[in-house]
């Protein structure tokens, strides 16, 4: 049966919008996490959501501009989800706003946007923020096993969400099975348009068989939801079908109105979702 979430009301996606011309926190618009948990019927996350913003912008007290790209790293405990229009718009609202300069206006940037999107994710966000030409981010592939490479002769005919088609694999004891696909496809619930990724997967134990975990991948074609909700619903299936002793969902969508997002859930500890857990992927 497919699992919908429901369509979250009052954002601004799939509306004519224009953009501020002086900073406005106002504009960041939360989206519980419990409406796509509901849908699933699992609360039981641990992880982080890092998003990187490439296009960023401010201006020092000399009106002259600065740049930079930004990272954020939400945690899956946080009770919202910022919806990514209203972050784009709030980002651009730095734009024409003056702070100091050098690393006293960083500074005082930095602590803007950390106050502002931890009040409306509801927990502590961490910001990082890379003056153009000083970040050392490394561009590289999804780690693990390529699914579309192993089993290239694979069949799909099922594009929503559809858990039955997972099968089971005998695995080596203590071996950890490492899989990726380049093949993601979702939808925005709101305006429908397509979300694309790389998505890993990583477990210890009992576990899917390759093939079958390539065609419940490919399910989710048809799927209308966040990026964040997709990656719960995957690891909520994998954990309710095999109960591996470990496993690690992660995803890496390309970016809209650069800004890519990259949700990541696992059975660690919160503490160990650092920045460099999250790999830039070759098409972000």
């Amino acid at each position: 049966m497919p699992v919908l979430m429901p369509e979250p009301k009052g954002t601004k996606l799939g509306h004519a919008t224009s953009y501020a011309d002086a900073y406005s926190p106002e504009l960041l618009t939360p989206i519980p996490r419990s409406l796509g948990r509901d849908a699933i019927g699992d609360h039981d996350f641990t992880g982080a959501d890092l998003w990187r913003l490439y296009e960023f912008s401010w201006l020092n007290a000399r009106g002259l501009p600065q740049a930079a790209a930004v990272e954020l790293t939400v945690p899956a405990s946080t009770p919202s989800i910022i919806e990514s229009k209203s972050l784009k718009l709030y980002a651009m609202s730095f734009a024409m706003t003056r702070f100091e300069g050098g690393d006293q206006g960083r500074a005082a940037v930095t602590a803007a946007l950390a106050r502002d999107l931890s009040a409306a994710a509801g927990g502590p966000v961490t910001v990082a923020l890379h003056p153009e030409g000083e970040w050392a981010t490394q561009v590289s592939a999804m780690p693990g096993v390529c699914l579309e490479k192993l089993c290239p002769e694979t069949a799909c005919d099922t594009f929503e969400v559809a858990p039955e088609l997972l099968e089971a694999e005998a695995q080596p004891a203590g071996e950890e099975v490492h899989y990726m696909t380049n093949l993601f496809r979702s939808l925005c619930p709101v305006t429908g348009q397509p979300d694309f990724a790389s998505v890993s997967v990583k477990f210890r134990g009992s576990g899917p068989a390759p093939a079958s975990l390539l065609k419940y991948l490919a399910s989710y074609r048809c799927h209308r939801g966040f990026h964040e909700q997709c990656v719960e619903q995957i690891f909520h299936d994998l954990r309710t079908r095999f109960a591996p002793e470990f496993l690690e969902v992660q995803a890496a969508f390309t970016r809209r109105g650069g800004i890519d997002i990259n949700p990541l859930r696992a059975s660690l500890p919160a503490a160990e979702y650092a920045a460099e857990r999250f790999p830039r992927e070759l098409r972000q």
